[in-house]
């Protein structure tokens, strides 16, 4: 485990500490929860992009067309 030193404005570090505070964590876990969900949707976007290089327009095209008429169908 690595120890990271950073350094926030006052009172962005006072509302990290009313946050954690209010979820019944330490600033250490709210800050490895935040930074977990950080690099989660950093991995998502990354993923995507990949995806997306290889894929087909026309195909995600029809697809998004899909996804419009199934849309207006709904009550």
């Amino acid at each position: 485990m690595s120890t990271l030193t950073i350094r926030l404005p006052d009172d962005t570090a006072a509302r990290l500490k009313t946050l954690a505070h209010s979820r019944g964590l330490s600033m250490n876990k709210l800050i490895e929860e935040l930074t977990a969900q950080a690099l989660t949707a950093w991995d998502t976007e990354t993923h995507f992009r990949a995806l997306a290089t290889t894929g087909d327009v026309r195909q995600a095209l029809a697809i998004l067309d899909r996804l419009d008429v199934a849309d207006r169908q709904m009550p």
